[in-house]
Order: structure tokens, then sequence, then C-alpha cells
């Protein structure tokens, strides 16, 4: 189950998608994200997916890395599946057993909320893929740099967001290698009930934190030894520009949008 987490892995690639400008993947994941929520029928949501499907197609990360990366989610999509097919009221009921009834509009909010969330998953995971951390960051702080005139902290902001998409995949492989470690001594983490095996976690809990604070007290003296503080006066190894590429991206992205925001009316 670790081993699916993919949340800020990047996969290193040539194509269109990894040369794009970080702040235009950040804007059309903005973008992206706006359409999911204000779809209203399946035509929206078969266009965004097929949106997402020749962002896949183009990247050349893989379908398979996505549909992995939902893994440690599903329970979460299922549970919200449930509670939309059996809580929503509506005119006309399609099942009903006791207390719990299906109605029309219930089942159509359950297919569409689920389709919702994979595709914002898949969506998002897609951008960390083919986008650095650092390139990340510095898109990230480029496009909130007009906050700086009224003193929020952007670059201690973008590079706390850096550390910690860098450090999941590490704190991932360290949790892995210390059940591991405790399946080799006897430790149980599959039999009994939910309280049993949140009990059995309390071992591998207790070396995971000292072994984060011992990394992040590592990275603070190495920052520091490297006379690190803060983003003022510090200049870009890598200086960021938009190309006729960017351009295009985010013309396409905005015009997605439009139409998605334009069938919301006609209920498609």
């Amino acid at each position: 189950m670790l081993k699916d987490i993919t949340l800020g892995q990047y996969f290193p690639g040539d194509t269109v998608a990894h040369r794009l400008d970080p702040r235009t993947k950040i804007l059309l994941v903005t973008f992206y994200i706006i359409a999911l929520f204000c779809a209203k029928g399946a035509v929206s949501y078969g266009l965004l997916a097929l949106t997402l499907a020749v962002c896949v197609r183009i990247s050349r990360v893989g379908l398979h890395a996505l549909v992995r990366g939902l893994k440690p989610v599903l329970f979460i999509i299922l549970f919200t599946g449930i509670l939309n097919l059996f809580f929503t009221p509506g005119e006309r009921y399609l099942v009903e057993w006791g207390v719990l009834r299906i109605s029309d509009t219930g089942l159509r909010n359950a297919i569409f909320m689920v389709i919702r969330i994979m595709l914002l998953i898949m969506g998002t995971f897609l951008m960390t893929y083919t986008t650095s951390p650092i390139s990340l960051t510095d898109g990230l702080e480029r496009l909130l740099n007009g906050l700086k005139k009224i003193h929020v902290p952007v670059h201690e902001l973008a590079m706390m967001m850096s550390i910690a998409l860098r450090f999941i995949p590490t704190l991932i492989e360290e949790t892995d290698k210390i059940m591991s470690a405790q399946k080799a001594r006897g430790a149980d983490f599959e039999s009994g009930g939910l309280v049993q095996k949140a009990r059995a976690l309390i071992p591998v809990l207790v070396p995971l934190f000292i072994s984060a604070f011992r990394r992040a007290d590592e990275l603070a003296t190495a920052m520091e030894c490297r006379c690190y503080h803060g983003g003022e006066g510090r200049t870009k190894l890598h200086v960021l520009h938009y190309a006729a590429r960017d351009w295009a991206a985010l013309a396409l992205g905005a015009a997605i949008l439009v139409g998605v925001l334009a069938l919301r009316p006609l209920g498609l």
C-alpha cells in the first residue's frame, strides 16, 4: 500500500509537458480544478476526462502510474460515493431498503462525485510527475510574487512546500523499512479489528517521528551552514521565461474552462 503513494514523485522526461513553464502548469491545474467543480453533466466530465487523457499521452507518464496513486485514497472515494448515494434526496426513489433509499439524484451525484475526485487526484498528480519540486517552488514563488508587497513570506511558503514534496517519498520509504523490520521481529499489522491495527502501528510511528525530526534538524543545520537566510537577495540558476508553447497551453486551458462554464447552464 505504501508503495502506491506516488505524491511528490517526479518522473524525468523531455516531453512538451515536462518543458512547460511551472507557472503554466500551476495555472492549468487551477483552471482544471475550477472546471471540475463547475462541471454539471456527463458532457462536461467527458470533456475533462478527454483533456486528462490527452495530457497523460503527451507526458508519457502512463495511466498505470496515475491509477496506482488512487489506491491509497480508494476508501475515501468509495465512502464519499456511498454518502452521496444513500443520503441525497430526490423526486424518484429507485431502491428502498429500510432507512436506506437510493434516489435518481443520489445515484447521479454519487457517480459524478466519484469521477470528480478521481479526475482531481489524477490531474494534480500529473503535475507533480512532470515537474520537479524545485521548479514547482520557483513557479509558485513567481506567481505569488506580488504578495510580497503586503509582507507575505512568499519565498518561505514556497520553500516549505518544496521541502514537503521532496520528503514525502523519503518518509514513505522510511515507513516501509520500519514496517518490514517490525514484521521480521514478529509484528502483525494485518489481523484484528480497527483498534488493534491502530495499536499495532504505534511501534512504527515512534521511530518514524524520531527519524523525521532527525532529518529536519539535519536539514536546518545544512541550510544554516550554507548561510541560508530566506529569499532576500537570492538569485536563480534557471530563470523562468514564458515560451510560445506556454501561451498556447494557457489559451487551450482557458478555452476548456470557458466551455465547461458554458455547458453548466444547459446541465450538460
